[in-house]
């Protein structure tokens, strides 16, 4: 099993999910808004109050999708991913992938180990 995020505009979430679907993942992911730095070029100046002041904005809003995925579909869907939620822009995001070995149930305690 894989563990992969995807990083993206918040308005793109449900090209993102569509995909998801398609590829029989519902129930088996997450999804969160973040905070975070982003490139510089992204941002334009607004104006600050009556002045000449212009402020840039460092920080921006994306949302995150986890998911859990079989080792079979996960190439398939980066690929699906990438090709539909890319418009050519450097804010379009980021996707990584993660080996995911073990879950922890909290409230039983119990240990399940994924196939790898």
């Amino acid at each position: 099993m894989k563990k992969i995020e995807i990083i993206i505009p918040h308005e793109r979430i449900d090209n993102a999910n569509h995909i998801l679907n398609k590829f029989g993942i519902r129930d088996e992911m997450s999804f969160y808004q973040i905070n975070g730095s982003r490139e510089k070029n992204e941002f334009t100046s607004v104006p600050v109050g009556r002045s000449n002041i212009m402020y840039t904005p460092k920080y921006g809003g994306r949302t995150k999708i986890e998911a859990l995925v079989e080792d079979s579909l996960v190439n398939k869907l980066v690929e699906e991913l990438l090709n539909k939620l890319t418009t050519g822009s450097v804010s379009d995001g980021k996707i990584f992938v993660y080996d995911a070995y073990e879950v922890y149930d909290i409230g039983s305690g119990k240990k399940t180990e994924l196939n790898i």
